[in-house]
């Protein structure tokens, strides 16, 4: 897997500045900046006086090419006040990562008391995915961040970069091509993360079969890759019932019979996405040693058309016993959902539920690539989610419900109908989820499809797949989940 750069904490030298070979990163109020100032006669007041920088903002920089009396190919100067909130300084971390070559880079933080967001932003936004590339590739230098107190920032930036490690996880699964993570292949990588301490179990279709779980399974019987349900425990909480994380993860999605247009049809690799991020916030868990109980369930499956692949018309009848018309085949990943949902209720009772999925489009309509659509039955776990996303910077936007909704579900034939037509697409979707979910549990329903790839440039992440939600699920269990002292 892809794995973040390796950032070193040492403690602040400025003579050290002069002699540095590679890229030399200072903030904007700082001793460092004043040194660099005096060795480059001046050169950073001219800066400061540019338009560039005074219509800036926290975390943007600006940069000095081979800076006279200094060995370093540039000075980066990174905009970025003492009081700073966390937002600012992972924006400037991020800035940082964004401009990196394979030059050693020098961060001089020095007493900056945001430096451990510094390194966070920094470690997320140096990413490639380079896998399949057999030409030159982009590569990371190494990263010293100097402080006056390495010890603490590094003990504070430790749980990040196990976060960070996640969120590359999560990138890396996302940005896989189809003929590379096939549902076996995607159940052995979660498999290898019983070295981390997991508890990882997969269902094989025999298994699923035995459940009950018609709904998922016919999804993936026009494929030739077996639809598998994976299985992963952290139990750091002691005998407290678990939350419940569940992924949709839908290798690829070529509609089935009620196919996609050609175009842009290969995007649809990253329809594992919300799997992947269940797959980001469990590794997450095991590396940080969280405190908390939390299982993970994705269901792995790929959507293709067949002689044998489900066709609209068909009934399926799910694990709960509800009966679905199935009008859409491309509607396919509320099916797979349906069916984990049940099971993973039935089997750990949950203190509570939160499904991710590439869903629908409809939500790219309503919003865009900013947020992902929030759809919850309780008020108490949705605003923790909501706090826990605004927290890390990831947006999030609450949908409604409703039972006016549920009419548009309503089936000739069948207990209920897997589409309710174009009006409400994302939100009859929920609904639709919602009557899998029991009146006692705790609910949440994300959405992502219109944030787990992007087309261009974010802020921590190069276009491509983002790892959106990882790390606001991993907040979300710190600040409500986690027993005292996690």
């Amino acid at each position: 897997m892809t794995t973040p750069v390796t950032i070193n904490f040492t403690a602040t030298d400025l003579d050290a500045l002069a002699g540095f070979q590679g890229r030399v990163v200072v903030l904007s109020e700082s001793a460092a900046l004043r040194r660099v100032n005096r060795a480059t006669r001046g050169a950073v007041d001219r800066l400061f006086a540019a338009e560039a920088w005074q219509k800036g903002r926290a975390g943007d920089a600006m940069e000095l090419a081979f800076p006279a009396n200094m060995q370093a190919e540039a000075v980066q100067v990174v905009n970025l006040p003492r009081r700073a909130g966390a937002d600012d300084a992972r924006r400037a971390g991020a800035t940082i990562g964004r401009t990196m070559g394979a030059a050693p880079v020098l961060v001089v933080a020095g007493n900056h008391p945001r430096a451990a967001d510094i390194a966070y932003g920094l470690a997320l936004r140096a990413y490639e995915f380079s896998d399949h590339k057999t030409g030159e590739k982009k590569s990371f230098g190494t990263v010293t961040l100097m402080a006056d107190n390495p010890e603490q920032v590094a003990a504070a930036a430790q749980p990040m970069a196990a976060l960070a490690e996640a969120v590359f996880f999560t990138r890396d699964l996302v940005n896989e091509p189809a003929n590379i993570l096939t549902t076996n292949d995607f159940a052995a990588r979660l498999a290898a993360m019983q070295e981390l301490g997991l508890e990882v179990e997969i269902l094989e279709e025999p298994e699923l079969e035995r459940l009950g779980m018609r709904a998922l399974l016919g999804v993936g019987q026009g494929s030739e890759s077996p639809t598998k349900v994976v299985v992963m425990q952290w139990q750091g909480g002691g005998d407290e019932a678990p939350l419940a994380l569940i992924g949709k993860g839908v290798v690829f999605d070529s509609g089935g019979i009620s196919i996609k247009p050609a175009a842009g049809m290969e995007e649809m690799t990253m329809d594992m996405g919300g799997a992947g991020v269940v797959a980001g916030v469990m590794r997450a868990l095991a590396l940080r040693k969280a405190k908390a109980n939390v299982v993970g369930l994705v269901g792995l499956v790929e959507n293709m058309p067949d002689g044998r692949a489900q066709r609209p018309g068909d009934v399926v009848r799910s694990m709960k016993g509800d009966t679905i018309e199935v009008i859409n085949t491309d509607a396919e990943g509320r099916l797979v959902l349906a069916d984990v949902m049940w099971y993973a209720q039935e089997r750990f009772k949950p203190t509570g539920m939160i499904d991710l999925a590439t869903l629908t489009g409809a939500i790219i309509i309503g919003l865009g690539h900013e947020n992902a659509g929030v759809f919850s039955n309780n008020d108490g776990l949705c605003n923790a989610f909501l706090a826990a996303a605004a927290a890390e910077g990831e947006g999030a936007w609450r949908m409604p419900l409703g039972d006016a909704y549920d009419k548009m579900l309503k089936s000739r034939i069948a207990d209920m109908k897997n589409v309710g037509g174009r009006p409400a697409g994302s939100i009859t979707a929920a609904q639709f989820l919602q009557r899998f979910v029991k009146p006692e549990t705790p609910w949440i329903h994300l959405d992502i499809a219109g944030v787990a790839l992007l087309s261009s440039d974010s802020t921590f992440a190069p276009k491509g797949a983002t790892g959106w939600g990882v790390r606001a699920l991993d907040r979300l269990i710190r600040d409500k989940f986690e027993k005292a002292g996690g």
